[in-house]
């Protein structure tokens, strides 16, 4: 009997075992974005909702006037926020407005303004026709202070991000994200929005250019996107995290017998 002649069989089920263990295979189809559509025959229309303020939006209103002076009582003052403690200088910044929970603001002179609901031409409007009794051409101005997108899951840099122009699009969101790791699942990224107290859901699925024409492209303030892992990561989680010491011992060890057996022939 040859014992030589087992070796290569041992060699050979020692690195089927390691490839079962370390790899896992994903198709070209997994991984592309927008493959299902050519450039040139993808032409979908953009559809960019407004947006409409909400409870615990916080938001800028800046009212002028061609006498500024007349203006001033209906802005809320300027206030100086230190960033070192070492130093004495500080950021000037001005006062936001909070939607509370029953949609309105504390406006000053005017009083409390229903603002939720509204979009920044319709709140706009509101404000400027109420103050037309104290100021002769009113000019407001209304940004949202606090308008964030969440990133979870497989990106490479999740967390929560503030958007400075109050437009963001799903791939501009996940671009800020650093993009999906390998491990990432594009074909089921959640997307979770609150709307008049309810959580609504939906699901992107990447490899396709349909996404780019959904209703959801452009995200709302304090959405939520989820990257849920693929098959690779979830059989990478179950495996014994001690795999790549043990596979180098027995490669090792496998190593070892047959220069033992080899030279013992």
């Amino acid at each position: 009997m040859k014992v030589t002649s087992s070796i290569p069989l041992l060699l050979k089920s020692l690195v089927i075992a390691c490839g079962l263990t370390m790899f896992s295979c994903a198709s070209k189809a997994d991984l592309l974005y927008f493959q299902d559509e050519s450039l040139g025959s993808f032409n979908q229309p953009v559809i960019n909702p407004e947006i409409r303020y909400q409870p615990d939006d916080m938001l800028t209103i800046n009212v002028s006037n061609l006498d500024q002076e007349v203006a001033m009582p209906f802005n809320l003052p300027v206030v100086s926020q230190t960033t070192d403690v070492t130093s004495a200088q500080g950021i000037i910044t001005q006062q936001t407005y909070l939607v509370d929970k029953n949609g309105n603001i504390e406006f000053p002179v005017l009083g409390t303004i229903a603002i939720a609901g509204l979009t920044r031409l319709e709140a706009t409007a509101l404000i400027k026709n109420k103050l037309q009794e104290y100021l002769t051409a009113p000019i407001v101005n209304i940004r949202i202070a606090n308008f964030t997108i969440t990133v979870l899951g497989e990106v490479n840099n999740p967390g929560t991000f503030t958007i400075q122009d109050e437009k963001v699009s799903l791939t501009e969101a996940l671009g800020l994200a650093g993009d999906l790791t390998i491990y990432g699942n594009r074909k089921n990224v959640l997307l979770t929005r609150e709307v008049g107290g309810q959580k609504k859901f939906a699901v992107f699925d990447l490899t396709s250019a349909k996404v780019l024409a959904s209703k959801n492209y452009y995200l709302a303030q304090n959405d939520f996107l989820y990257v849920e892992p693929n098959k690779a990561r979830i059989n990478s989680s179950k495996a014994n995290p001690n795999n790549g010491v043990i596979i180098s011992a027995v490669s090792t060890l496998a190593t070892i017998v047959a220069i033992i057996l080899t030279n013992s022939n």
